[in-house]
């Protein structure tokens, strides 16, 4: 259950979370990571959808309990009664992302899938 207002949904680069909120100064909220809502976008943010770029940055997800500032301006309160467990989050946010990878079927998103592939990897979900 979450037990107060202080458990928000906020964005941090191209990812979704569910956190604690636990301090605010300069439009920024410190936010404790519990749960993955939306995985972070692969690839050049400048050259959005682009291939064929000078670095194709590979992006993790925000790991349990990692603490992240994040814009006052993204954070909103969680109103679901129960907080996804970390793991099955981030399984979640990754299949959904391969998923509309899979349908663009274009070479930035085979290269994002490439990415992701090695992310999983490394985030032993098994």
């Amino acid at each position: 259950m979450t037990e107060s207002k202080n458990i928000v949904v906020a964005s941090y680069k191209t990812g979704q979370y569910i956190g604690k909120a636990e301090d605010e100064r300069n439009q920024m909220v410190l936010i404790e990571v519990l749960a993955v809502q939306k995985h972070p976008w692969q690839g050049d943010l400048h050259n959005p959808k682009q291939a064929n770029v000078p670095f194709f940055q590979e992006r993790k997800a925000l790991s349990y309990r990692e603490r992240a500032w994040m814009p006052v301006h993204t954070v909103a309160e969680y109103k679901e009664d129960t907080i996804p467990d970390y793991n099955e989050s981030l399984r979640k946010a990754l299949n959904t992302y391969k998923i509309k990878l899979r349908e663009e079927n274009s070479d930035w998103s085979k290269r994002s899938l490439h990415c992701l592939e090695e992310l999983e990897k490394d985030y032993n979900l098994d």
